[in-house]
This record gives structure tokens, sequence and C-alpha cells, in this order.
């Protein structure tokens, strides 16, 4: 057994065709030791109040928007109990984000003119951040927020692109995607926290801290006890350093010569976070990824509701070899819910399943993350034989839980992980 340091993977870095668990690194200013992230804030003399009725986001969206950032604020506030409206600033709700995934807002952002919100978030990306900027109704519902006195946010290039241009970010201490940090230092005081708030401005710096910048924005519109309950569950990482670990078994070269082929199935009910996560980062590695729905559609409501489109059904996937098959995390429905969730979808697909033993027998790797291995390998038999982990409330059904503390977890060529904090570092792309 052996433990393994990650390499990081830099949006700009050259594509290394290989696979193996890697993520983004930015600097983290202030290290945080509980569950829920820090973040650095100015006083300012308005108290935001936290309660727990439910509050109002905006998540405006455009061609070319960063992905990560969009699904990842969506998930996370609609986790806490928001209710969040994803606008399309496009004529249709369908957007073409960055590395070539699709999204569909619920409204367009017309019609979203005359709501009140308690907090407006941008994603980044380019040149989704710079369609944001030119929005210019988009421009008005976010000075207005800023006027009256409620959260504004942004992440990654659009502190820089939108909020700077717009001048909502002026005498305020704020932060951005690393190379946008010269331009924001033109309008703001330019800090290199990971998220940063000063009045009613918070701001963060790209896809790596998404997920801190998701909780923060809930602790703003809740409160610190709901924040912390959030970011329990996704099993988030207590502190940033310089690199990431992972626990090796059994060693297997999982290099390949040429592009690396790699199928992604989703279903309704699917983990949306998850799933954008590993599709984004296997698609910045430089891998062809087929995202194929298990579903008779491309559109898929995800778990909290939002809609991805696949390139393919699962149908047409399987008639094509692949290097590696990853199953994003698939929710669990509640008992009362009566619904299906993506967990038994995968499970309930003869061709996934199929896919997948053949796979295990031509010793190719596959993978997946929180709940996937506890209720879709493990009943099929395809954990016999290896060791694994999964979502902590899971584990009890796995056959062995010797090595379900790891977070990231490689037998031969098998690869499993904890949870929604855990996917960067599972995310196979650079082995």
């Amino acid at each position: 057994m052996g433990t393994r340091h990650l390499t990081h993977l830099s949006p700009h870095s050259t594509p290394i065709f290989r696979l193996f668990p890697s993520s983004f690194f930015f600097t983290a200013r202030f290290p945080r030791t509980s569950a829920t992230p820090a973040f650095s804030s100015r006083s300012f003399s308005t108290k935001i109040m936290a309660s727990s009725a439910a509050k109002r986001v905006l998540v405006p969206i455009a061609n070319g928007t960063e992905p990560m950032e969009a699904v990842i604020s969506i998930d996370v506030l609609r986790r806490a109990g928001a209710d969040v409206t994803v606008a399309s600033i496009e004529k249709e709700l369908r957007i073409d984000a960055r590395w070539g995934l699709k999204l569909v807002a619920d409204a367009l952002i017309p019609d979203c003119a005359g709501t009140t919100f308690d907090l407006i978030s941008l994603p980044g990306g380019l040149p989704g951040a710079s369609n944001l900027k030119e929005c210019g109704v988009l421009e008005s519902i976010v000075k207005k927020q800023a006027a009256d006195g409620r959260l504004y946010a942004a992440i990654c290039a659009a502190p820089a692109v939108a909020l700077g241009p717009w001048g909502l970010l002026n005498g305020l201490k704020a932060t951005c995607y690393p190379p946008f940090m010269e331009k924001l230092s033109s309008v703001a005081s330019v800090v290199e926290s990971r998220v940063i708030q000063d009045g009613y401005a918070i701001t963060s710096r790209g896809p790596g801290t998404a997920m801190e910048f998701a909780v923060a924005l809930v602790e703003q519109l809740y409160g610190k006890e709901k924040a912390d309950e959030v970011a329990g569950p996704m099993v988030m990482r207590s502190h940033h350093g310089g690199e990431y670990t992972m626990t090796e078994l059994n060693s297997v070269d999982w290099t390949c010569k040429t592009v690396p082929q790699i199928l992604v199935p989703i279903a309704n009910g699917s983990e949306e976070m998850e799933a954008v996560m590993i599709i984004d980062i296997l698609l910045r590695a430089g891998a062809n990824v087929v995202v194929a729905s298990v579903e008779d559609k491309l559109e898929i409501v995800a778990s909290r509701k939002v809609k991805l489109v696949a390139d393919m059904l699962l149908d047409e996937a399987a008639k094509q070899p692949y290097d590696l098959i990853v199953l994003p995390v698939s929710d669990v429905p509640a008992p009362e819910s009566g619904g299906l969730g993506g967990a038994q979808a995968f499970s309930s697909s003869e061709k996934l399943v199929d896919l997948l033993k053949k796979q295990r027998e031509s010793e190719k790797p596959y993978g997946a993350i929180c709940a996937s291995p506890a209720l879709v390998l493990e009943p099929h038999g395809l954990l016999k034989g290896k060791k694994a982990t999964a979502f902590p409330a899971m584990c009890s059904k796995l056959s062995d839980q010797s090595e379900v503390e790891n977070r990231v977890l490689v037998d031969g060529n098998l690869i499993t992980s904890r949870g929604p904090g855990t996917s960067m570092e599972f995310c196979p792309s650079n082995r």
C-alpha cells in the first residue's frame, strides 16, 4: 500500500494523457480547520440578518460560463434551502458552457428584472464573464442589488471582468482568478484570499475555491449553523495545503498512449456538482469525454434540479470502447419521495452494468464516487476482491470496509472516493 501525492492541473497546463486524480490549487491565505471554510471579512455597519426562511438567489449564466463555478453554487445554495433561479442571458434557456458542457436555465434574464433577490452570484469563465458584463439587463439588476444594500457575489474572472467595470467594487477589498488580479487592482484593493467579503460584495478565486465560496454564501444568507450543516456531508477538506494525497494498492499502469476515451453516465437524480466537476476536469486535461444519458432523452434533471444535457444516449455510447468509465455520485431519494434516484437508475441499467463488467474483465480502469460504489458497484459484484471507499453513510453497505476512511482509494484498476468535497482529488485525469 502506498500514498501518492497528486500534482495539480492548471487550466493553462499542456494536456497530459494520463489517468490519475488531480486538482486546481490556489494559495490559501486563511487555512481552515473545521467543516465550514473560512473567508476574510471587513466589517461593515449594516448587519446582514440570517434566518431560516427561504432566500431568493439569482445565478445568471451565459455561453462560455465556467460550469463548475455555476453548478457548485447552485447545488450548495439549494442544499441550504435557497430558492435559486438560474437565468440565461442568451436568447435561449440552453447555454453552451465552457469545455463543451451544456446547461439549461430556469428563466431568461429579462424575466427576472422585476424580482427582488437576497443574493446575486456571478460565475466566471471566459467568454462567459465577458458575456455577463455586456448584458445591460443583468448590469441594471446587479447595480440595483448593490444600491439596495443586498448581497452580490462573483468568482474567478467575473469580479475583474464584470463587477469591476460596473463600478461595484470601488474601494473594496476583493479577489479573483490570479491572471486577472492586475486588472482588478485598478478598481479594488486586491487580496489573495480564497474567499473574501467586503460590505455586501463577496468574491472568490476560481474553480478550486468554488465550494468554499458557495458555503460562504450560505453562511451570509442563513448563518454559520446552516453553513456547517451543509458543509459537513460534503466531506470538504479541512485544510488547503499544497498537495492532495491518495492511497494506492496493487499499483497498475493506467497510462494511455493516445487521447483517453472516457465515459461518464448521467441520469435523472444524479448529483450535478460531482458530475460536472468530473466532466469539466477531465476535459481540461485533454481527454475525450462522452457524457451519456441512461434515460430515454438527452436532458436530465439532476438531484437539485440543475438541467444537464448529455452528448448521446447510453445505447449509442455503448458502441465504442473506453479507457475509463466513471460513475458520478448518484442521489438517493428520500423514502417518502417514491421516485428513482440516480443510483437506482444506474444500478437498474443493464447496459451500463454490462459495460462496467466488461471493463473489469478486460482489466481496464473504472471508478465511482460517493454513493455509487455502495449502491451500484457492490450489488453487481464489481468490488469483489477490491478495496473501496464511499460516502460515509454508505460505507456499511460495502463488504470490505478496511480502507473506507481514505478520501481517494485506488486498488489496481478501480478508483473510488467519498463525496462532493473529494471530487477534485478523485477526478482521474493525471495518471
